[in-house]
Protein backbone atom coordinates (compact mmCIF):
# COMPACT_ATOMS: atom_id res chain seq x y z
CA UNK A 1 0.00 0.00 0.00
CA UNK A 2 1.52 3.28 -1.14
CA UNK A 3 0.61 6.40 0.80
CA UNK A 4 0.95 10.05 -0.05
CA UNK A 5 -0.13 13.22 1.69
CA UNK A 6 -1.59 16.40 0.19
CA UNK A 7 0.96 18.70 -1.38
CA UNK A 8 4.03 16.51 -0.92
CA UNK A 9 6.75 16.56 -3.56
CA UNK A 10 8.26 13.63 -5.41
CA UNK A 11 11.52 14.36 -3.59
CA UNK A 12 9.76 14.11 -0.24
CA UNK A 13 8.00 10.85 -1.15
CA UNK A 14 11.21 9.22 -2.37
CA UNK A 15 13.03 10.16 0.84
CA UNK A 16 10.08 9.11 2.99
CA UNK A 17 9.90 5.71 1.34
CA UNK A 18 13.61 5.19 2.03
CA UNK A 19 13.03 6.11 5.67
CA UNK A 20 10.06 3.74 5.83
CA UNK A 21 12.32 0.86 4.81
CA UNK A 22 14.63 1.79 7.68
CA UNK A 23 11.68 1.88 10.07
CA UNK A 24 10.53 -1.55 8.92
CA UNK A 25 14.04 -2.88 9.46
CA UNK A 26 14.10 -1.38 12.95
CA UNK A 27 10.78 -3.01 13.78
CA UNK A 28 12.11 -6.40 12.66
CA UNK A 29 15.23 -5.93 14.76
CA UNK A 30 13.19 -4.94 17.81
CA UNK A 31 11.07 -8.06 17.43
CA UNK A 32 14.19 -10.21 17.07
CA UNK A 33 15.72 -8.70 20.21
CA UNK A 34 12.46 -9.25 22.11
CA UNK A 35 12.42 -12.89 21.04
CA UNK A 36 16.05 -13.31 22.16
CA UNK A 37 15.16 -11.74 25.50
CA UNK A 38 12.31 -14.18 26.01
CA UNK A 39 14.63 -17.07 25.18
CA UNK A 40 17.18 -16.27 27.88
CA UNK A 41 18.14 -19.24 30.07
CA UNK A 42 17.23 -19.14 33.77
CA UNK A 43 18.92 -16.33 35.66
CA UNK A 44 20.37 -16.32 39.15
CA UNK A 45 18.40 -17.44 42.19
CA UNK A 46 17.14 -14.68 44.45
CA UNK A 47 18.84 -15.76 47.64
CA UNK A 48 17.34 -13.20 50.04
CA UNK A 49 13.67 -12.61 50.79
CA UNK A 50 14.15 -8.84 51.03
CA UNK A 51 12.02 -6.93 53.51
CA UNK A 52 10.54 -3.72 52.09
CA UNK A 53 8.11 -1.21 53.54
CA UNK A 54 4.83 -0.45 51.83
CA UNK A 55 1.49 1.28 52.33
CA UNK A 56 -0.96 -0.23 54.81
CA UNK A 57 -4.50 0.85 55.61
CA UNK A 58 -5.49 4.14 57.23
CA UNK A 59 -2.17 5.83 56.42
CA UNK A 60 -0.12 3.10 58.11
CA UNK A 61 2.94 1.33 56.69
CA UNK A 62 3.57 -2.39 56.65
CA UNK A 63 6.55 -4.68 56.05
CA UNK A 64 6.44 -6.53 52.71
CA UNK A 65 8.60 -9.49 51.78
CA UNK A 66 10.00 -9.88 48.27
CA UNK A 67 8.24 -13.24 47.97
CA UNK A 68 4.91 -11.52 48.67
CA UNK A 69 5.14 -9.35 45.55
CA UNK A 70 3.85 -12.14 43.29
CA UNK A 71 0.07 -12.21 42.93
CA UNK A 72 -1.53 -15.61 42.60
CA UNK A 73 -1.20 -16.99 39.07
CA UNK A 74 1.13 -14.20 37.87
CA UNK A 75 4.72 -15.51 37.88
CA UNK A 76 6.46 -12.42 36.45
CA UNK A 77 7.59 -9.47 38.55
CA UNK A 78 8.96 -6.15 37.26
CA UNK A 79 10.64 -3.83 39.74
CA UNK A 80 11.55 -0.32 38.63
CA UNK A 81 14.05 1.38 40.92
CA UNK A 82 13.23 5.06 41.09
CA UNK A 83 16.01 7.54 41.83
CA UNK A 84 14.68 8.99 45.07
CA UNK A 85 16.95 10.57 46.15
CA UNK A 86 18.13 11.86 42.78
CA UNK A 87 21.68 11.88 41.42
CA UNK A 88 23.78 14.30 43.52
CA UNK A 89 24.79 16.21 40.38
CA UNK A 90 21.22 16.72 39.16
CA UNK A 91 20.45 20.44 39.55
CA UNK A 92 17.12 20.50 37.74
CA UNK A 93 14.27 22.09 39.68
CA UNK A 94 12.28 19.90 42.01
CA UNK A 95 8.61 20.02 42.96
CA UNK A 96 7.18 23.54 42.98
CA UNK A 97 4.89 23.06 45.98
CA UNK A 98 3.96 20.59 48.69
CA UNK A 99 5.96 18.67 51.29
CA UNK A 100 8.45 17.28 48.76
CA UNK A 101 9.26 20.80 47.56
CA UNK A 102 10.63 21.53 51.01
CA UNK A 103 13.26 18.79 50.78
CA UNK A 104 16.86 19.77 50.05
CA UNK A 105 17.37 19.23 46.32
CA UNK A 106 19.83 16.29 46.76
CA UNK A 107 17.12 14.44 48.71
CA UNK A 108 14.38 15.11 46.16
CA UNK A 109 13.18 12.61 43.52
CA UNK A 110 14.60 12.46 40.01
CA UNK A 111 12.46 14.45 37.52
CA UNK A 112 13.08 11.89 34.76
CA UNK A 113 11.94 8.96 36.91
CA UNK A 114 8.95 11.07 37.90
CA UNK A 115 8.03 11.63 34.24
CA UNK A 116 8.22 7.89 33.55
CA UNK A 117 6.12 6.99 36.58
CA UNK A 118 3.48 9.55 35.59
CA UNK A 119 3.04 7.40 32.49
CA UNK A 120 3.21 4.04 34.25
CA UNK A 121 0.59 5.04 36.79
CA UNK A 122 -1.90 5.20 33.93
CA UNK A 123 -0.74 1.89 32.46
CA UNK A 124 -0.53 -0.04 35.75
CA UNK A 125 -4.12 -1.28 35.86
CA UNK A 126 -3.86 -2.58 32.29
CA UNK A 127 -0.61 -4.38 33.11
CA UNK A 128 -1.86 -5.88 36.40
CA UNK A 129 -3.57 -9.00 34.98
CA UNK A 130 -0.32 -10.03 33.30
CA UNK A 131 2.56 -8.69 35.39
CA UNK A 132 3.34 -7.72 38.96
CA UNK A 133 4.63 -4.15 38.63
CA UNK A 134 6.42 -2.58 41.59
CA UNK A 135 8.27 0.70 42.07
CA UNK A 136 11.03 0.77 44.69
CA UNK A 137 12.77 3.84 46.10
CA UNK A 138 15.52 4.23 48.67
CA UNK A 139 13.72 7.11 50.39
CA UNK A 140 11.72 6.38 53.56
CA UNK A 141 8.27 5.00 52.81
CA UNK A 142 6.44 8.00 54.30
CA UNK A 143 8.32 10.30 51.95
CA UNK A 144 7.63 8.04 48.96
CA UNK A 145 3.91 7.87 49.69
CA UNK A 146 3.71 11.62 50.25
CA UNK A 147 5.27 12.21 46.85
CA UNK A 148 2.90 9.73 45.21
CA UNK A 149 -0.07 11.55 46.71
CA UNK A 150 1.22 14.91 45.54
CA UNK A 151 1.72 13.54 42.01
CA UNK A 152 -1.74 11.96 41.96
CA UNK A 153 -0.46 8.42 41.52
CA UNK A 154 -3.25 6.00 42.42
CA UNK A 155 -2.38 2.71 40.73
CA UNK A 156 1.34 2.16 41.22
CA UNK A 157 2.47 -0.05 44.07
CA UNK A 158 5.36 1.74 45.77
CA UNK A 159 7.82 0.33 48.28
CA UNK A 160 10.81 1.61 50.20
CA UNK A 161 14.11 -0.26 50.17
CA UNK A 162 15.64 2.04 52.78
CA UNK A 163 16.41 -0.83 55.14
CA UNK A 164 17.61 -3.55 52.79
CA UNK A 165 20.30 -4.13 50.16
CA UNK A 166 18.05 -4.78 47.17
CA UNK A 167 19.13 -1.63 45.31
CA UNK A 168 22.82 -2.39 45.76
CA UNK A 169 22.45 -6.08 44.90
CA UNK A 170 20.51 -5.41 41.68
CA UNK A 171 22.54 -2.45 40.40
CA UNK A 172 20.13 0.33 41.32
CA UNK A 173 22.76 1.83 43.62
CA UNK A 174 26.51 2.26 43.19
CA UNK A 175 29.28 1.78 45.73
CA UNK A 176 28.93 5.42 46.85
CA UNK A 177 25.20 4.99 47.53
CA UNK A 178 24.06 6.96 44.48
CA UNK A 179 20.76 5.72 43.07
CA UNK A 180 20.43 4.44 39.50
CA UNK A 181 17.34 3.91 37.31
CA UNK A 182 17.19 0.14 36.94
CA UNK A 183 14.43 -2.15 35.77
CA UNK A 184 14.73 -5.76 36.89
CA UNK A 185 12.47 -8.65 35.92
CA UNK A 186 12.04 -11.75 38.08
CA UNK A 187 10.19 -15.01 37.52
CA UNK A 188 8.69 -17.44 39.97
CA UNK A 189 8.25 -21.19 39.57
CA UNK A 190 6.68 -22.62 42.70
CA UNK A 191 8.85 -21.46 45.58
CA UNK A 192 11.83 -20.75 43.32
CA UNK A 193 12.42 -17.12 42.32
CA UNK A 194 15.05 -16.17 39.75
CA UNK A 195 16.28 -12.97 38.21
CA UNK A 196 15.30 -12.97 34.55
CA UNK A 197 16.52 -9.69 33.01
CA UNK A 198 17.90 -6.30 33.98
CA UNK A 199 18.26 -3.03 32.05
CA UNK A 200 22.04 -3.37 31.83
CA UNK A 201 22.22 -1.12 28.79
CA UNK A 202 22.24 1.79 31.22
CA UNK A 203 25.81 0.78 32.07
CA UNK A 204 26.90 -0.03 28.51
CA UNK A 205 29.07 2.32 26.40
CA UNK A 206 27.16 4.71 24.14
CA UNK A 207 27.96 6.11 20.73
CA UNK A 208 28.51 9.88 20.43
CA UNK A 209 25.28 11.79 20.80
CA UNK A 210 23.37 8.87 22.29
CA UNK A 211 22.04 8.29 25.79
CA UNK A 212 21.68 4.91 27.52
CA UNK A 213 17.96 4.51 26.64
CA UNK A 214 17.88 1.63 29.07
CA UNK A 215 14.14 1.51 29.70
CA UNK A 216 12.69 3.14 26.58
CA UNK A 217 10.68 0.02 25.78
CA UNK A 218 8.71 0.64 28.99
CA UNK A 219 7.31 3.76 27.37
CA UNK A 220 6.66 2.11 24.01
CA UNK A 221 4.87 -0.71 25.81
CA UNK A 222 2.56 1.83 27.44
CA UNK A 223 1.91 3.66 24.15
CA UNK A 224 3.91 6.64 25.35
CA UNK A 225 7.11 6.56 23.33
CA UNK A 226 8.11 10.11 24.05
CA UNK A 227 11.34 11.52 25.39
CA UNK A 228 11.12 13.38 28.69
CA UNK A 229 11.46 17.11 28.22
CA UNK A 230 14.88 17.37 29.84
CA UNK A 231 18.33 17.89 28.37
CA UNK A 232 20.69 17.97 31.31
CA UNK A 233 20.08 14.78 33.26
CA UNK A 234 23.55 13.85 34.61
CA UNK A 235 22.91 10.12 34.83
CA UNK A 236 21.81 10.02 31.17
CA UNK A 237 24.82 11.91 29.88
CA UNK A 238 22.93 14.72 28.22
CA UNK A 239 19.48 13.35 27.52
CA UNK A 240 16.79 11.18 28.95
CA UNK A 241 14.48 8.60 27.47
CA UNK A 242 13.73 6.76 30.66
Amino acid sequence: MKLSFPGESTQYRTARDRLLEEEIGLRRQMEAVAAARRALPPGGLVAEDYLFEGAGTNDTTVPVRFSELFASGIPSLAIYSMMFPRDPGDRRPGAAMGAIARLPLPEAPCPSCTALLDQLDGAAEHVAPHLNLIVVAKAPIARVLTFAKERGWRRLRLLSSANNTYNRDYHAEDAQGRQKPMLNIFSRDGSTIRHFWGSEMFYAPTDPGQDPSSTRFLMTASSADARASVTDCPCCRGGCSR
